[in-house]
């Protein structure tokens, strides 16, 4: 069996069971190698090849609209999409997207990379199909763990209010009700999508409304025994209350069996959920046996699973043994997760204290709001999210941990360019969305050092404080030895002295400022650089009298330009009587950025080294005032 030979998912239709089956072997192979090199979404993809391969044979794409949650298990939809040729470009830069992505393909229904939208997108493209009187299906498939998020509940709410005929598929790779896959399950799925079962359950409805005397209480006497009888065997009564036929829970790695209960279910017209068991990282024993490694992964070695990272602590892992270290000491503070413990570096954390570690699953908005709770017990919550996904609970930001001056401490991983992952996934916008909040402290470290003082300032806060730092390796600098281990919520501080430009830098930005200023002196330009640390509150003081020294400051972010740190040092120099200094700001442009090696897209838009020492060389020519 030949990918190059599958087009588009007609082709599918011409092939036999067994050639289905050759298939799903020949993608997991091609999926396993090109992660192994381009790094992405193994563990997640390699469980739903039988699904993903059953869905467009029953179906008819792009007609039918097969929408991915979270999207990062869309690999083998990619390849039986017309996408074969182009695959090993995933996650590269101008290549094809790890998420689906509607320019990139006819077949991406809806783009995705953050959790639990499909049911609630699903639904307004039923209801606009409606509105269009135009004839397709849609299907929505969602995992387990983005169930846990409100937004999924919302649309399955409101499904089961307006009655279509949506198809959800639950697919379950956590296997809590195992149990329940095998014959007996296969069997009572064939006999509850079958023609005889919903007849029979109508017309026996029915005839009991009809009875004298009796009406609605025996069609509810009839509905209760329904459901404690399917409730023995199936573990989908919650389903059905909220409106939903349910069917399974069946294998997801038979296709013989996805296939026929696709089939049943096509023609439904009211909503189907259907729970399909599957096995993360199926078809690789090393993501078979840790599947939370190899969710999201770098590159890595095909024949022993081993990452090939480079040497250096990450962001992440300083930030863990630094909570743990300070949780030694002091047994109020608590780790909260959004279902990314390893991404956040708490493993060990929750080893070590696991009655003070709290995984809330894809639910960021519960995170803060819970967080809030525990801090009004005198507790010491730290919400660790990446900033991606910390957008999405913005409102309790504001009205549950800030309103109150809850001493909260946000930890914010992932901050800045994130890369491959692309603009589902650049942290680019946190500097701007927070620093307008009132009462809330936000701050960056440059290195590990100051994440650590950082960490230890913030949980000695008495209100609401966020700590933002990037992805990767820590930078280092022949400097960063010299950093200090102390400092207070406000201070900057001046890394070198220098009256021709200044350039004030914060968090990542300000080693590759230094290595440019080290440039610039070699021009005799005398380049004074500032690293900021926070964001809010400002070093007012620091920052007023660098622009009574220099005629020239240029400011240094890793986040959207509008609104960000650049924008407040600009408004607080409007305020000042200061009128003879002019302001340059570098950051990321109006625009969600594209996929690409972190270092690839720093180049891109000027946030390397080479970047900031061109942008302040240029600017230095450019004469102080016009005329």
């Amino acid at each position: 069996m030949y990918l190059k030979q599958i087009n588009s998912p007609s082709d599918l239709k011409k092939l036999s069971i067994p050639e289905l089956k050759e298939l799903a072997t020949k993608l997991r192979e091609i999926i396993i190698n090109r992660v192994s090199i381009n790094g992405g979404h193994l563990a997640s993809n390699l469980g739903v090849v039988e699904l993903t391969i059953s869905l467009h044979y029953v179906f008819n794409s792009p007609v039918d609209k097969i929408i991915w949650d979270v999207g990062h298990q869309s690999y083998s939809h990619k390849l039986l999409t017309g996408r074969y040729e182009r695959f090993s470009t995933l996650r590269k830069y101008k290549g094809i997207s790890g998420f689906p992505k509607r320019e990139e393909s006819e077949h991406d229904a809806f783009g995705t990379g953050h959790s639990s939208t499909s049911i609630s997108a699903a639904l307004g493209i039923i209801e606009g199909r409606n509105k269009n009187k135009e004839k397709f299906k849609v299907i929505a498939v969602i995992g387990d763990g983005a169930m846990t998020a409100g937004l999924a509940l919302e649309g399955l709410n409101n499904a089961g209010h307006l009655k279509n005929d949506l198809i959800v598929i639950l697919n379950d790779n956590e296997m809590f009700i195992s149990p329940n896959v095998g014959a007996l399950s296969a069997y009572l799925n064939r006999i509850l999508t079958g023609e005889f079962y919903q007849k029979f359950k109508k017309e026996t409805k029915s005839f009991l409304e009809g009875i004298p005397k009796l009406g609605d209480k025996a069609a509810k006497i009839a509905q209760k025994t329904e459901e404690m009888l399917k409730g023995f065997f199936l573990p989908g009564v919650i389903f059905e209350e909220l409106g939903f036929n349910y069917v399974g829970p069946i294998d997801g790695h038979n296709i013989e069996l996805l296939i026929g209960t696709l089939k049943r279910i096509k023609t439904a017209s009211s909503p189907t959920l259907i729970h399909v068991i599957t096995k993360k990282g199926k078809g690789y024993a090393f993501s078979e046996k840790n599947p939370s490694l190899f969710h999201g992964i770098g590159p890595f070695n095909l024949e022993t699973g081993a990452p090939l990272n480079e040497s250096g602590s990450t962001y992440s892992e300083v930030f863990g043994d630094a909570l743990t270290e300070l949780a030694d000491r002091d047994d109020k503070i608590i780790a909260i997760s959004a279902a990314m413990k390893e991404g956040t570096g708490l493993e060990h954390f929750a080893k070590k204290y696991p009655d003070r570690f709290y995984d809330v699953g894809i639910a960021e908005p519960h995170a803060v709001t819970f967080a809030a709770g525990l801090a009004t017990q005198g507790l010491k919550p730290v919400v660790t999210i990446y900033s991606t996904f910390f957008q999405r609970a913005y409102d309790e930001i504001v009205h549950d941990v800030c309103l109150q001056n809850l001493p909260v401490v946000f930890a914010i991983d992932r901050a800045g360019i994130v890369g491959e992952d692309g603009p589902t996934h650049n942290g680019l916008f946190d500097l701007s969305y927070l620093r307008h909040i009132p009462n809330l402290v936000v701050m960056a470290p440059k290195d590990d050092i100051e994440l650590r003082v950082m960490l230890d300032l913030a949980l000695k806060h008495k209100g609401p404080i966020a700590i933002r730092y990037p992805r990767g390796k820590i930078q280092t600098s022949d400097i960063r030895h010299q950093t200090s281990d102390h400092f207070g919520i406000g201070e900057a501080e001046i890394l070198k002295e220098g009256d021709d430009i200044a350039l004030i830098a914060i968090g990542n930005t300000v080693y590759p400022a230094l290595s440019a200023a080290e440039r610039l002196e070699k021009d005799g330009i005398a380049t004074m650089v500032v690293n900021a640390r926070f964001v809010k509150p400002l070093d007012r003081n620091l920052i007023f009298s660098v622009a009574t020294i220099v005629p020239r400051i240029i400011t240094i972010e890793e986040n959207v330009l509008q609104g960000g740190f650049g924008s407040a040092v600009l408004e607080f120099l409007n305020e000042t009587d200061i009128h003879n200094v002019r302001i340059k700001r570098l950051g990321m442009p109006d625009g969600f950025i594209e996929q690409g090696q972190q270092n690839e897209l720093r180049k891109k838009y000027g946030l390397d080294e080479e970047g900031i020492y061109l942008s302040a060389f240029s600017f230095f020519r450019e004469p102080l005032y016009s005329h």
